[in-house]
């Protein structure tokens, strides 16, 4: 109050700024109201209509597309028998970013991996920026199972496949094998990797902060398993022939050896050995140098497996007949600076003769009497010098130098089986073409499959050295001990020299190529052994031979060919039933001995749990 008893009004200052604060509040709380409402419009555009970037942000924190594995496709031989499967495994993994965070975890882990806890903690620490690091690929699920049960943070499992040969060691040639990741890397499993790997699907997960699938969100794609490949081997033969070569070659104490067995008629390689192999289903799956596959990627001098060809070509140009005859006496002919030998002196013989005999005198002079361009194309038509056609990996075109290349003494060689080279399916695809009627035909490892065939040479000439080959495994030929009971049986018995140093050296290749039966061929094999002990023997009818002989036999009956040599079955039956009188008039009658019929059937079974009865094997000359 003033002097004058009234109330003073307040100053001007006050009431301005009581009226300001009021303002102020409530522009502060305006504005707030703004921007709560633009964070909530903000918040729901982002979320609700314009959200794509931020879900993509997300999903790139949690979503994740993996693939989903898919198995190989199953191979089989011609009878539908697997002979590679794929099998399910597990493959355990872990997330580093993860398992760093948990150093004092890492001994256990690295124990249950049967690993140094030193080089598991090295790999994680270099990979320390992924997420993704495999552990321990493709194996056991119970020893996945196991890893697991330690329940280390940031280790899981998934599924794979891996490949399983039941046939081992005896296919491991054809087939090849695959790698770690289930790819093709040799033989058969190469060539059609492509049909065979199938396409792996993928899938959409929801995978949380420690790397666990929460949630399967989309199928991005189903997986397509491999296709079936159904192969013209039987593994049946394919047994017959990795056992008796696998004997053969240690009784001799061979370093290597090949064989081959085509159908004449299909050019079908039925089947493929060579020694030494391996186990395709080991994780280490051997020296490299045990990978390939010699029967198509080696080459050798042929030997004498050349001279029905050489004749063959004389035939064809109407130089010879089969009774022409010619004089190779006294066993030695000069040729330039070196020397051509034959076994022994074998005087006059006719074509058919040089055959029965082997004589590298007979083949050179009939050789001279050819044109060089004319042999030259005679051998390329029936397949030397270019690759054979199977389609397999690594296949070779072996050696066969033009005319323009040869010395004064290149034919003469060429006629017996030196100055050129050879696999060992060329060799067999050469006489397959002979027994065929003279067509030549690409042989193919798929069942079915039908190359087209090329007439080489004329039906009656081929027919002609066929007769002529026969006289090779009857009495008074190199190779007696091919010859099989009840069947007539073509064929040519080789001994090549290694060449060594510009020459040639004491080791040897020992061949044996031949076709049965004769009257209608259905089987062309050729067996090729390296390197055989001297001392034990090396000549082709001595080492080659009987592994054809036990080979055929057995397919012989397994594919039910009926015998073309009836009377010689029904006589050595007979003799074989005589003996069998005669022994047991001799015997107890209290211990009745059964005794072997010379010429009966043998069980299938026998042709996996025994060997051939030794009558059934006729004694034969040592070449």
């Amino acid at each position: 109050m003033n002097r004058s008893g009234k109330n003073a009004p307040p100053p001007k200052g006050r009431n301005r700024a009581r009226f300001n604060l009021r303002g102020r509040l409530a522009l502060v709380v305006g504005v707030m109201g703004l921007c709560s409402v633009s964070l909530v419009g903000r918040a729901a555009y982002v979320q609700l209509i314009n959200n794509d970037f931020y879900q993509r942000q997300g999903d790139a924190r949690f979503l994740r597309e993996i693939p989903i594995p898919t198995s190989r496709g199953m191979i089989t031989d011609r009878n539908g028998e697997p002979v590679a499967v794929s099998s399910p495994v597990e493959s355990v993994w872990g997330n580093p970013q993860e398992l760093l965070k948990y150093p004092e975890r890492l001994p256990e882990l690295a124990k249950a991996l049967g690993v140094p806890s030193e080089h598991l903690t090295n790999r994680l620490a270099q990979r320390a920026d992924k997420e993704f690091l495999y552990l321990k690929r493709r194996i056991n699920p119970d020893e996945a199972r196991r890893i697991l049960d330690h329940k280390v943070p940031g280790v899981f499992s998934q599924r794979e496949f891996r490949r399983f040969y039941p046939q081992g060691e005896a296919m491991a040639h054809v087939l090849g094998f695959t790698n770690i990741d289930d790819q093709g890397q040799e033989g058969l499993e190469l060539a059609f990797d492509e049909w065979l790997r199938g396409t792996p699907g993928a899938k959409k997960v929801i995978r949380d902060n420690r790397g666990r699938i929460v949630e399967s969100v989309d199928l991005v794609r189903s997986a397509q398993p491999g296709k079936e490949l159904t192969l013209s081997i039987d593994r049946r033969i394919q047994f017959l022939a990795y056992r008796e070569l696998k004997h053969q070659l240690l009784e001799l104490g061979a370093s290597s050896g090949s064989a081959v067995v085509l159908d004449v008629a299909t050019g079908e390689v039925l089947a493929m050995v060579n020694l030494p192999t391996y186990n395709p289903n080991a994780v280490n799956v051997g020296k490299p140098d045990t990978h390939r596959n010699r029967a198509v990627t080696d080459v050798v001098e042929p030997g004498s497996t050349m001279k029905p060809l050489t004749v063959a070509a004389a035939l064809k140009a109407g130089l010879v007949t089969p009774d022409t005859q010619i004089d190779v006496s006294p066993g030695t002919m000069a040729l330039g600076r070196y020397t051509i030998r034959d076994f022994r002196n074998y005087g006059v013989q006719t074509i058919t003769g040089l055959i029965t005999k082997s004589s590298n005198i007979g083949a050179a002079k009939v050789v001279a009497k050819l044109p060089n361009d004319y042999f030259y194309e005679f051998l390329r038509n029936f397949g030397y010098g270019q690759k054979p056609g199977s389609g397999f990996p690594g296949e070779s075109a072996g050696v066969l130098m033009p005319p323009s290349r040869w010395s004064g003494t290149t034919k003469a060689t060429m006629s017996y089986g030196y100055g050129l080279s050879a696999t060992p399916l060329q060799i067999a695809q050469a006489y397959a073409a002979l027994a065929n009627g003279g067509k030549l035909i690409a042989p193919t490892f798929v069942k079915g499959q039908r190359n087209e065939p090329r007439q080489v040479l004329e039906p009656a000439t081929a027919q002609q050295v066929m007769k002529m080959m026969q006289t090779v495994t009857e009495p008074g030929g190199t190779a007696t001990q091919a010859a099989i009971l009840g069947y007539h049986v073509a064929g040519k018995s080789g001994t090549a020299r290694k060449a060594s140093g510009g020459g040639y050296s004491r080791r040897y290749v020992s061949f044996f190529a031949g076709v049965v039966p004769v009257e209608n061929p259905r089987f062309s094999m050729v067996v090729v052994v390296n390197d055989p002990d001297p001392g034990r023997g090396y000549y082709g009818g001595h080492v080659s031979a009987p592994v054809f002989h036990n080979v055929m036999e057995g397919a012989l009956r397994l594919m039910d060919v009926p015998p073309d040599d009836i009377e010689t079955w029904l006589a050595a039956q007979a003799a074989g039933n005589t003996k069998s009188r005669a022994a047991s008039t001799t015997l107890p009658t209290s211990l009745p001995l059964p005794v072997p019929v010379l010429g009966e059937v043998v069980d299938e079974a026998a042709i996996y749990d025994s060997t051939i009865p030794a009558a059934m094997n006729p004694p034969g000359a040592t070449r």
